[in-house]
């Protein structure tokens, strides 16, 4: 992938990272009024992939630099494409205008605390794995 053009790794990320999300929002829809457990997962799983990635993608095991192209079609694309904070975003909405305001806070933060310890740990899981 190294003569790749950038934009065309960013691209092709994004469309296999958007392919999983979608595929595992049908596979595991939310109920009306119910946390959106599959988005929360999805963003969770995201954070904690990008902070592996960014430190495993940064230098091989012999030191030497990996290429932008991997990197851009990992963590832009592909990660990219995965999390869907605009989704976050409007289930958030969602489930205050149906009068599950207590459900939507608890569903912010619980997301945002969850993905913020899953980039820190998949950093130092990352960190731990490249020596």
């Amino acid at each position: 992938m190294n003569s790749v053009p950038l934009w065309f790794a960013v691209a092709a990320g994004s469309a296999l990272g958007g392919l999983a999300r979608f595929l595992l929002s049908r596979t595991w829809p939310a109920a009306p009024g119910a946390l959106p457990l599959a988005t929360m997962g999805v963003n969770v799983a995201g954070c904690f992939a990008i902070g592996a990635l960014s430190v495993l993608l940064g230098r091989n095991a012999q030191g030497a630099a990996v290429a932008e192209s991997w990197r851009v079609f990992w963590l832009s694309g592909v990660l990219g494409g995965f999390t869907t904070w605009s989704a976050f975003a409007l289930e958030s909405v969602l489930l205050t205008s149906e009068g599950a305001s207590m459900k939507a806070l608890a569903y912010v933060l619980l997301t945002v605390m969850g993905c913020l310890l899953a980039a820190w740990i998949g950093r130092s899981v990352g960190l731990a794995m490249s020596g």
